[in-house]
This record gives structure tokens, sequence and C-alpha cells, in this order.
């Protein structure tokens, strides 16, 4: 499989025939190269979505539509999209798993918010999400937006994930010491890679407080667009 960093806690997964767009923001995403947009969406074939916010949220209606894919995501939010954009959706909920192509992908708990804008301010989109993704023999934890929680702890005895691909920037989200007690204390990773920082000047820039709570573990600062092979 291969993991490629689209910048901010966006992804493109590919995952024997699947190519999974995780929380694609590239239009206006400070770290993503504008000109590398349809290499980057290139072949996908599902978006996934951890939650509603605009860093993760606000093109997968059009990329939906201009790549014709599936979107896979909390239920609610899903629903509504379908009704209301037309869109394929795959609406599931936290303990539920579903088929990704070749992947299975468990929904797991996160905390955070989930909101869109709305013409009388912030409208719900349901609830924050993680998920584990299974496949070709690892184990994938997807963090999305969150702080350290114990549930962590039966996330790791439920799915034993290898690979922790976790926000780390701070301010909104756990930062990288946070990050590295929450490896350290409840998984058993064999590889790290941050997400969620950089992007702005308010979030963290390193990922050396990562690294240095890590010992033995490969963390991996992941460069925009640059293939991670596992």
């Amino acid at each position: 499989m291969k993991i490629i960093w689209l910048g901010h806690s966006s992804f493109r997964l590919e995952i024997g025939d699947a190519v999974i767009l995780l929380d694609p923001w590239l239009d206006g995403n400070p770290s993503f190269p504008e000109d590398r947009k349809d290499e980057a969406t290139k072949g996908a074939t599902h978006i996934l979505l951890t939650h509603g916010h605009f860093d993760h949220a606000s093109e997968v209606v059009s990329l939906a539509k201009e790549l014709s894919v599936p979107v896979i995501g909390m239920f609610d939010l899903m629903q509504h999209w379908e009704q209301n954009e037309g869109l394929e959706t795959v609406g599931f909920n936290k303990g539920g798993t579903v088929e990704v192509g070749p992947a299975k992908v468990t929904m797991v708990h996160a905390t955070h918010s989930s909101t869109m804008p709305g013409p009388h301010g912030p409208v719900s989109c349901g609830s924050e999400a993680g998920f584990m993704i299974a496949a070709e023999g690892h184990v994938i934890y997807v963090s999305g937006d969150t702080d350290v929680t114990a549930d962590m702890g039966v996330f790791q005895a439920l799915h034993q994930p290898d690979i922790g691909i976790l926000c780390a920037g701070g301010h909104f989200t756990m930062d990288m010491a946070r990050a590295a007690y929450a490896a350290k204390t409840y998984f058993d990773f064999k590889t790290v890679i941050p997400c969620h920082y950089k992007t702005f000047p308010l979030l963290e820039q390193s990922a050396d407080a990562l690294k240095s709570g890590l010992p033995g573990v490969d963390v991996i600062e992941p460069e925009v667009l640059t293939a991670i092979e596992i």
C-alpha cells in the first residue's frame, strides 16, 4: 500500500485497486501545490471523511461529483448529501465496519466537534470520528481530529493497528507531545505519521517532540505527494 500526504489532514491511500481520498482539502490548503490537484485525485475510487469542518470536508461534494466516486462517512452527513446533493454515499456510525475496495474500515470514536456553516450559524454534521483501516496485512489507525482518550486502549485491544496517522498540531487537536503519549500509552505502532500540522503558524511546525517521545517507532514526517510505501 501507499500512503501519500496531501498536506494538513488530507491523504491519498492506494490499497490494491482502491484509491481512497481521506479528508481531501486541496483548494486553499496552504500545504498543497495548486497545480498538482490532478495528480492527487487521479484514479480515485472513494472519498473517506472523518468530520465536517472546512479543512476536511469543504471540497468533498465537488470532488465526488467531478470524480463520480462514493463518499463514506458519518451517517447523518452522508444521508444529507445523498438526499440534497445527489451523491452516492455509504453512511455508517461508530463501531460499524464497511468494505472500501479491498479494505475493511471501522469507524471509531474521536473527541472534537463536527459542524459546517449554516445561514444562522454552525450546523451539526453528526459526530467526529476516526477509522481503523485493515488491508494487506496491516491496520492503519486514522485518528481524525481528536485529543487523547482512554478509548484508544479499546482500539488497540480490538484492532492492533501497526500504523498510526495521528493529528498532532495542537490548538485544535492533540499536539506532538500528547500524540506521543497516546501512541506509547495505548498503542504498539511500528510506524507513526503525523498530520494536521505545519498548515498554519498557530500549529506545530516540527515533529521533533513526537520523535523523541517514541523511541523505537518509525516516525515519518511526510512530504506532500511523496509516497510512503508500507
